[in-house]
């Protein structure tokens, strides 16, 4: 049976390999990017929801990341990485959940990182930003528990994204790498020893929105060829 899905954020990367899964799959799959829905604005984001229907599977992909350090993070930088990457998670997932416990049934999976489980020198906006989408999501799950909905996370370490692209930039402009050694110093970051794929992150999602993991709850799939094991 065809299901409405929402992937935020949708329309490149991470977001566009998962909404291109499901449609694979049959579903129907909305993927607006910032210009369709502002995530972090309550108004936009009860608007494009009610104006959606019901909304069977949402993924929380949009997310943003800058780096310095915790001395040279300006508030500005600090506020955006956590109106994005967990108020937008937030405001969306409030606003599909009436819906979803009214019918019994319901998938809401949260695109956070390795950095929503462990701390990284230079990122502590992002850093503490994806701890409270990860916090967000296990509060939902408590919840939601016996209901039929269920809230989990999706933790990778770097994926090939042009998010990812930026930072080995950055990390080019500071060293003296160049950017395949920069791009090597970061897969060199987890076991994996490689960049993950977006479809990679896409199957992982498609497994928590699946009819047949209604028992998985407030669960955390972490990508990084096991780096954290838990």
């Amino acid at each position: 049976m065809s299901r409405l899905v929402v992937v935020t954020g949708g329309t490149r990367g991470i977001g566009a390999a998962v909404a291109a899964r499901f449609k694979a799959a049959g579903d129907r799959v909305l993927a607006p990017g910032r210009a369709e829905c502002d995530i972090t604005d309550e108004a936009a984001v009860a608007a494009y929801f009610a104006d959606a229907g019901p909304v069977d599977v949402l993924v929380n992909n949009a997310g943003i990341s800058t780096s310095a350090p915790t001395a040279r993070t300006t508030l500005a930088d600090w506020q955006t990485q956590l109106d994005v990457n967990a108020t937008g998670a937030f405001l969306c997932t409030r606003a599909v959940l009436p819906g979803m416990r009214e019918r019994g049934s319901g998938r809401i999976v949260t695109v956070a990182s390795t950095a929503g489980r462990v701390g990284y020198r230079y990122t502590s906006g992002y850093t503490a930003s994806k701890h409270a989408a990860v916090g967000l999501m296990r509060a939902v799950a408590a919840e939601v528990a016996g209901t039929g909905v269920t809230a989990n996370a999706v933790c990778p370490a770097f994926v090939r994204t042009d998010m990812t692209a930026r930072s080995v930039a950055r990390i080019s402009e500071t060293t003296k790498l160049d950017e395949a050694g920069a791009e090597a110093a970061l897969a060199a970051a987890s076991p994996l020893g490689r960049l993950l794929e977006p479809e990679e992150v896409a199957f992982a999602v498609a497994f928590f929105a699946a009819a047949e993991a209604g028992a998985i709850n407030g669960q955390t799939l972490v990508l990084d060829g096991g780096g954290i094991q838990s």
